[in-house]
This record gives structure tokens, C-alpha cells and sequence, in this order.
């Protein structure tokens, strides 16, 4: 009992002395994690543009996002996580086109009609991924009040103007506009992500309200004539609604540093008073096929329904956590499989341990037990500090594979453990893994498949069983050796023979 109390208090002390540190793009650096309110997180990650399937690379950015949620909770923060759906105001890079309104025409369906579709389906596929909903999911065109008043205090306040009924935003009125994409002048005209409008006084102005013309689909009326919100300013007035002037934390992929996010904080600090927006700005690596982003643009996409045929859902999130958050990743079949394989092995360990759990030992701790309790004591600390140096998930994974090593070495050279340590063993394993979204699945999920898999399973064990009491062993060794084919091992325990996945 000694043992085991001492154990829970100095892992305590550890994870209370850890420090988060996260790295800030802003800044170009880590930093240490400071809320603006204690124990308290506003998390504002942009969602998707609902016109088509959700794929992995929107799965990467989601699962990756879910996982920080989860570990801020993990340290004891109350997480307000706010996701919009953009389902207007996107326009396609090469042409003024909405998206939505761009997929609805093809379809030949309303535009708010597909939306609801894949909005609906969206949820779904991210259900399946077990990644847990935002608090709250705002949609773009539930907030156009909102949005023409923004504009109209920032025409006021003259960091905008209106020319023709469009209104751009005035990149000339800010010193430090770049601060978050760290791009110059020269280089962002070079590029070119800036539309081209002869309304516009100067290239880098980005469109805040887009007059509309007579064909548009998608338009509403503002004081400068019927039109549509720019992109960029239906993000910003979404975080500044639901998050306040001022909030914690605000990511995304990548690809929206420039110009959407960069865009973001230009409205924002304009219309606060050149308060910092947010505190820490977080940013996914890309997905990649081939070589080349996974992207709907570019057609090279997988979606994630397509991929939950092939794939479990938790071999797919630990296929994407294998990787830093803000690396890139190369999807490819083999990786799969293999995240396949050694989620696999995580679940046997837990199993073990539940089996082992059944024939423990009421009384005191034994020195090899003691050890065995520090080593866990270690794995899980360096666990919780690979996670609080910007949520680096494949060294946490690497601490999470090594524990699992040890236990199963300690429980294939003990015959019976204390009970107390091996409950906190096995509580301590289940709770790291469910940190990272893992040990989601129900039991007879994840065996091979569902409750009639694992019928036909075990009446085929049964069988095998009958046959070798009445002295087949022919029959029943073949049964066997076409079990281990399909993944499938027949071990002996305490309790008699058992099967469980390889």
C-alpha cells in the first residue's frame, strides 16, 4: 500500500510541475502555454468548406486539433473549442466562383441544399473518426448581421472603403501587415493569392463585401447594394463572437497562414484597437499522395468514407499521430496496414491486463512488483512530457509502445501481480492511450468486427475444443493453424485455452 500511494502522489507532483509549451507561428518559436483566463481555453480551428466528401487531409488537421483538445483537458483545462462551416463566401482560386454555388450548379440542386448534405455527412465521417464535436459549429450565413456591421465600423474607423458596392479592406493603413505569414511585399505580389479587381487601390486590398451580380445565386442585401461576405471576414467575426476580442488559441491547416489567416487579424486588431487577436496561432502539416498535398483542387484526393472501408478508425488516427502535427505525412497503403498492426498490439496489451486483473493478488507488493511499477512510473512521464512539448505524438506513442512492451514482459514472467498495481498499471495505460483518442472501441469491436465476427469466432474455438477431447487432433490442428492465418492466436492462461487477435 506504501508503494502504490507513493507511486499516485509523485506522479501527481510530476505532471503538476510539467510544463505545456506549444509552437506559436506567430512567433516563430515555442512558448510557454498561458491562457488568458486560468484553467480556461478558447480554441478556434476553421472548418470546412461544405461542397464535397470530407477527405484525410481535412481528417489530418481534425484529428490532429481533437488530440490537442484532449490533452489540454488531460492537464486540467476547460477547453470552449469553436469549428465554423463555411457554407458561403469561398471563391475558387482561379475564377470569383463560390465553391458551394460552383458544385450546386453542377449537381443541379440549391446551393443551402448541398450544403446541408455534406455538412450532415461531414459530421458523420468525423463521428466515425471519434473525433469529438466543437462546442459549437457557426455557420457562415448565420452571422451576416454581424458581419455587414463589422464592415461598416471598419469603413468608419477608415481601414475600408467602397467602391461599385464592393468593399475592400485597406492593407496600407497597418505597418505590420505580414506579422503571422512573415512575407514580404515583393514576394506576396510575386505569388499572386490576391485577386485581381479594378476597384481595388492596391493589390493586397482583400475584399470584405463582393457586389453582386445579377445571375448570383448566393446574396443577400447590405448598405452597399446586394452582394456576399468576403471569405476572410466570416472567420474572424465568428471567433470574435463566440471567443471575444481576444482569445487563446486559433489553428488551421497550413495553407490558410496566407492570406486567411494573416487576413483575420488585420479586420480583427482594426476593429478591437490593435488588440492581439490571438495568443497562440497552431498550423497542421499537409497530407500528402504522390508527393503532392492531398487537396479536392487537385483531385487527388481519398475520402474518409472511402478509407473507413479499408481501415479502422483508430488506425487511421494513429497513422496521423505517428507524425508531428505540424509535419507533413505521406499517405500510403503500407503505413496503414502497419498502424493497422500495431494498434493491434496496443489493444492485446490491454486485454492482458484485464484477463490478468481477474486473478490478482490482495496483498503487498513484491520487489520485482516495485520495479515493475517505477518503469511504468518512467514510460509515463516521458509520455506526458513528449506531450507537453507541442503535443508531440510520435515520441508520446513511443513511450505508449514501450510501456506496452513492459507490461507484457512482466505479465508473461508473472504468475499472479498485486492487485492494486496492476489496477493502477492497467488504469494508467488505458487513460494515456485515451489521451491520444485510442481505446475508443467497445470490446467485441475490436476483435474482428462486431458481435456475429465474434460469435462465428468463438464457435469455431469452441469446436476446435470438442474435437481435440474426443482426439482429433488432425482436424483440430488445422482449425488452428487456418485461425493464425486470419490473424487469429489460441493461447493457454490461467483460465484455459483463449483466443485473441495476433
Amino acid at each position: 500500500m506504501r508503494f502504490t500511494i507513493g507511486f499516485k502522489l509523485k506522479f501527481l507532483f510530476m505532471v503538476k510541475r510539467m510544463v505545456l509549451r506549444v509552437f506559436n507561428t506567430m512567433s516563430g518559436k515555442m512558448e510557454e502555454f498561458k491562457p488568458l483566463q486560468d484553467k480556461h481555453v478558447g480554441l478556434y480551428v476553421c472548418g470546412p468548406t461544405v461542397y464535397d466528401w470530407a477527405h484525410l487531409g481535412h481528417a489530418r488537421t481534425y484529428i490532429a486539433f481533437d488530440v490537442i483538445v484532449r490533452w489540454l483537458e488531460f492537464k486540467g483545462y476547460s477547453v470552449f473549442y469553436v469549428q465554423n462551416i463555411t457554407d458561403v463566401g469561398h471563391l475558387t482560386t482561379d475564377t470569383a466562383e463560390d465553391k458551394i454555388v460552383k458544385r450546386a450548379i453542377e449537381r443541379k440542386v440549391e446551393p443551402m441544399q448541398l450544403v446541408e448534405v455534406y455538412m450532415r455527412e461531414y459530421f458523420k465521417d468525423l463521428d466515425a473518426l471519434d473525433v469529438k464535436r466543437p462546442d459549437i459549429s457557426p455557420r457562415a450565413t448565420g452571422h451576416l448581421l454581424e458581419m455587414i456591421e463589422a464592415i461598416q465600423s471598419l469603413i468608419q474607423k477608415g481601414y475600408a472603403y467602397e467602391v461599385n458596392g464592393n468593399v475592400f479592406f485597406d492593407v496600407s493603413k497597418l505597418d505590420d501587415y505580414g506579422k503571422l505569414s512573415k512575407i514580404k511585399l515583393d514576394a506576396m505580389l510575386e505569388g499572386s493569392r490576391f485577386e485581381v479587381h479594378q476597384d481595388k487601390k492596391n493589390a493586397r486590398d482583400f475584399a470584405l463585401w463582393k457586389r453582386a451580380a445579377p445571375e448570383t445565386v448566393l446574396k443577400w442585401w447590405s448598405p452597399w447594394g446586394t452582394g456576399f461576405p468576403g471569405w476572410h471576414i466570416e472567420c474572424a467575426i465568428m471567433g470574435l463572437k463566440y471567443l471575444g476580442s481576444q482569445f487563446d488559441i486559433h489553428g488551421g491547416a497550413r495553407d490558410l497562414i496566407f492570406p486567411h489567416h494573416e487576413n483575420e487579424i488585420a479586420q480583427s486588431e482594426a476593429m478591437t484597437g490593435k488588440k492581439p487577436f490571438v495568443k497562440y496561432w497552431l498550423h497542421t502539416g499537409f497530407l500528402k499522395i504522390n508527393g503532392e498535398k492531398m487537396a479536392k483542387s487537385l483531385g487527388n484526393y481519398i475520402t474518409v468514407r472511402e478509407a473507413l472501408k479499408k481501415y479502422s478508425a483508430e488506425a487511421i488516427r494513429l497513422f496521423v499521430l505517428s507524425t508531428h502535427y505540424r509535419s507533413e505525412i505521406d499517405f500510403t497503403d503500407e503505413r496503414l496496414k502497419g498502424a493497422e498492426t500495431s494498434l493491434k498490439r496496443l489493444y492485446n496489451t490491454l486485454e492482458s491486463l484485464e484477463d490478468t486483473k481477474k486473478v490478482s493478488a490482495k496483498r503487498e507488493p513484491n520487489e520485482v512488483e516495485q520495479k515493475f511499477g517505477e518503469n511504468v512510473e518512467k514510460l509515463r512521464g516521458e509520455f506526458v512530457k513528449a506531450m507537453d512539448e507541442d503535443f508531440n505524438t510520435p515520441q508520446a506513442l513511443a513511450a505508449l509502445f514501450e510501456l506496452s512492451k513492459e507490461i507484457n514482459r512482466f505479465l508473461d514472467e508473472q504468475k499472479q501481480v498485486n492487485a492494486e498495481i496492476l489496477e493502477k498499471v492497467y488504469d494508467s495505460f488505458s487513460e494515456l492511450g485515451k489521451a491520444l483518442g485510442l481505446f475508443q472501441q467497445e470490446k467485441t469491436e475490436k476483435k474482428v468486427g462486431g458481435k456475429i465476427a465474434d460469435d462465428l469466432v468463438q464457435l469455431l474455438f469452441d469446436l476446435r475444443e470438442e474435437l481435440r477431447k474426443k482426439g482429433d487432433y488432425g482436424l483440430s490442428d488445422e482449425i488452428r493453424a487456418r485461425m493464425k492465418e486470419l490473424g487469429l492466436v489460441i493461447e493457454d492462461t490461467a483460465e484455459g485455452p483463449k483466443w485473441k487477435l495476433a
